[in-house]
C-alpha cells in the first residue's frame, strides 16, 4: 500500500519525519532510479527507495489487528487534512507504528473501524472489488413505508451508478422513528445517509455493529481492543475464499455502439444510389431491374 515517502523513511529508521522531509527536499532520495519530491508516494512492497545511495528497509513489526469503536466527531482519516486539530482514530490508539483504518465512518457515525500494519489485508477488506459484508444499526425519522424499503433493499442510483442489493431489517417502528438493520457489500461516501435523504427519511443515528466475523460487541465507545486469534484466522479465510467482481464500466450512452450491435472490422454502410455493387443500375443488390421485375410477376 503506497504511503509518503517521508513515513517510509521514518519507519525504517532513517531520522524523524521533518528529518526525512529534508533529505527529500535536498535531492539526496531516490525511488525507482529517480529523484524523489516531497508528497510523493510510494510502495515499500513494489518500490525500490534509496537514500544517500542506500536502498532502504523498512524495519519488520509484529501485525497487529485492532478493534475500535469509533466515537462521534472522530473522523477516520490517519491524519487531519484539513488541519483544524479534528480528532483521528488514529489519535484513539497509542501504539507505535503505522496502522491503517479498514473501514470509514462518517464524522457524525460511530461503530466498528478495523486498524491493522497488515496492508494487504487493509486493501482488501476496503476496495469494493471484494464485497465483504458489513452491517449497521441504523435510526430514521419518520414511519418508512414498505414501498421505500423495497427501493432501497433493490438498489437505487446513487453519482450515475445503481447501489448494490442491501438486506434491510425493521427492528421496530413508531410514529416518529424507523429503527433499520442493514447488512452491505459495498460502502460509498455516505451511503446509508445520502439513500435515507433521497427516500425522505433522514438518518438520525448510524453505528456500524459488524466487519465480516468481526462485531463490535461491548467496547465502548472511544475504545479499543486487540482482535482474538480466532477473528484473524476468519478475516484472512474470507479474504482467501473471495474473488474480486468485475469492475465498474460506464454505460455507454443512447446511440454509441456495443459489441452487440458492431462487430470488429465490419464496414460501413454504403449510401443507397440506386446502384448495386457494380456500380450499374438495376444490379440485384438494390432490389430494382430483374429482380424487381420478377417481384411484379409474381404478385400478379
Amino acid at each position: 500500500m503506497e504511503e509518503r515517502i517521508q513515513k517510509l523513511m521514518a519507519q525504517a529508521g532513517i531520522g524523524s519525519r521533518r528529518e526525512c522531509e529534508t533529505l527529500i527536499e535536498k535531492g539526496r532520495v531516490m525511488v525507482n532510479g529517480r529523484t524523489a519530491t516531497l508528497g510523493q508516494k510510494a510502495d515499500p512492497a513494489t518500490d525500490t527507495i534509496v537514500v544517500n545511495g542506500r536502498p532502504i528497509k523498512p524495519l519488520q513489526t509484529e501485525s497487529l489487528y485492532i478493534a475500535l469503536n469509533k466515537p462521534k466527531g472522530v473522523i477516520s482519516s490517519l491524519e487531519d487534512e484539513l488541519e483544524e486539530g479534528r480528532t483521528t482514530v488514529r489519535d484513539l490508539i497509542p501504539l507505535p507504528g503505522h496502522l491503517y483504518p479498514v473501514g470509514r465512518l462518517d464524522k457524525q457515525s460511530t461503530g466498528l473501524i478495523l486498524m491493522t500494519n497488515d496492508g494487504d489485508l487493509a486493501h482488501k477488506l476496503t476496495h469494493p472489488r471484494y464485497g465483504h459484508e458489513k452491517t449497521y444499526k441504523v435510526i430514521v425519522e419518520g414511519r418508512i413505508p414498505h414501498e421505500a424499503l423495497e427501493k432501497w433493499r433493490g438498489g437505487m442510483y446513487l453519482d450515475g451508478r445503481k447501489t448494490i442489493p442491501a438486506q434491510i431489517t425493521v427492528i421496530r417502528q413508531d410514529v416518529s422513528f424507523t429503527h433499520l438493520e442493514i447488512v452491505m457489500r459495498e460502502g460509498r461516501k455516505r451511503q446509508i445517509r445520502r439513500i435515507a435523504n433521497m427516500l425522505g427519511y433522514p438518518v438520525t443515528q448510524l453505528v456500524r455493529e459488524k466487519i465480516g466475523p468481526v462485531t463490535l460487541g461491548s467496547l465502548k465507545l472511544g475504545d479499543w481492543r486487540h482482535l482474538t486469534d480466532k477473528e484473524v484466522e476468519a478475516l484472512k479465510a474470507i479474504v482467501a475464499a473471495s474473488k474480486p467482481k468485475r469492475p465498474y464500466r460506464k454505460p455507454s450512452t443512447p446511440g454509441t455502439p456495443t459489441s452487440a450491435s458492431r462487430r470488429p472490422g465490419s464496414a460501413k454502410p454504403r449510401p443507397n444510389d440506386g446502384k448495386g455493387r457494380s456500380g450499374k443500375p438495376g444490379s440485384r443488390s438494390t432490389g430494382t431491374g430483374r429482380r424487381q421485375g420478377s417481384q411484379k410477376r409474381s404478385k400478379n
